[in-house]
């Protein structure tokens, strides 16, 4: 389990299981398999990181049924949510207020992929209750997508980074260096890598994020001023 040992070396105590579901799908995840699997894992892994089940979830389907508990991560509230990548769909405030409402903490999954994404749209997510959460992958990238995420980060609008490890050499250590050398503070650290994402599995709100200054704004910033 070279994946597990992994994570357990870079300290990694829990770690949430997520894969790709439908919400049009939602009502037949196989989920007793998805938890029979983590077990075999479990065993055959004892010294690694606890494992939690959990889905991520397409909201290709507005309204859709997702008040299963079995759709929720590990036996949290928390339901990780994502859209397409080709943008944000009309609706969408609707169907993650809608989500809220039922008694659910929507995350909704790298909004700095999705095309035309933009601050003030996070912002106004953030206002119905959704947790942002970024991936470090690409965070650590270029391009439109990279700004994004670290211009999120600099408004503080980020709550939790995660690795989105795909059988891969994906991890949070990198993210740590990352925002170690961008000057972050112990307290950002831990609450983009660590706390926050205990505080939501606990069903508890996660804590505000200082805004992290980072080259994105920065650069921007040279280019009003033509330097």
């Amino acid at each position: 389990m070279p994946i597990l040992e992994r994570f357990r070396q870079h300290g990694v105590t829990r770690l949430v299981c997520t894969p790709h579901l439908n919400a049009s799908q939602a009502g037949a995840a196989p989920a007793a398999q998805h938890r029979a699997i983590l077990q075999e894992l479990q065993q055959a892994a004892a010294n690694g990181p606890e494992l939690l089940p959990g889905w991520e979830i397409m909201l290709d389907q507005p309204g859709a049924d997702l008040t299963d508990m079995s759709l929720t991560l590990g036996d949290s509230r928390a339901l990780l949510v994502e859209f397409s990548i080709g943008g944000i769909p009309r609706g969408a405030m609707n169907e993650l207020r809608r989500i809220a409402r039922s008694g659910r903490t929507p995350i909704l999954a790298h909004p700095e992929r999705y095309y035309g994404c933009t601050v003030n749209m996070v912002r106004e997510f953030r206002k119905l209750g959704v947790v942002i959460q970024t991936d470090v992958s690409v965070l650590l990238g270029r391009g439109a997508p990279s700004e994004l995420a670290r211009d999120l980060l600099a408004h503080g609008l980020v709550d939790i980074l995660a690795s989105d490890n795909h059988g891969d050499l994906r991890s949070l250590e990198s993210g740590r260096g990352w925002l170690l050398e961008q000057k972050a503070t112990e307290e950002q650290v831990e609450l983009l890598t660590h706390s926050n994402a205990e505080l939501v599995l606990n069903d508890e709100d996660p804590h505000p994020v200082p805004p992290l200054a980072t080259g994105g704004v920065l650069q921007r910033v040279r280019r009003m001023f033509g330097q």
